[in-house]
């Protein structure tokens, strides 16, 4: 079931008093961990942050797209856009497959 069916259908049944609040409050803390990820620095990959980290990347709905390049667990290979990653891969000795930032681990020597 998808979140926001399961918000549609759990919202008609709280007060209207109280359905305003709860999508303000859900609306707050969206946009807040949004902004958390704007500033925050990813945390270490072994670091008692990196679970917290997660959690409010999700809850600013952090995927995709969207998600940052570096993560708690893996580091991309910044290149130019026009360059090709295997090239520049080359000319580190890593493996090209490890330097792409959803790869979910750090570059491995190729």
């Amino acid at each position: 079931m998808d979140w926001t069916s399961l918000f549609q259908t759990i919202l008609p049944m709280l007060p209207a008093q109280y359905a305003g609040d709860v999508v303000s409050i859900l609306t707050f803390l969206i946009a807040a961990a949004a902004l958390a990820m704007r500033f925050w620095k990813p945390p270490a990959a072994g670091s008692k942050l990196a679970l917290l980290y997660k959690a409010v990347s999700t809850l600013a709905q952090s995927r995709g797209w969207n998600t940052n390049a570096y993560q708690p667990d893996a580091k991309a290979l910044m290149i130019p856009a026009d360059a090709s990653r295997t090239i520049e891969a080359a000319k580190l000795g890593l493996d090209p497959a490890s330097t792409h930032p959803k790869a979910g681990k750090p570059p491995e020597p190729g």
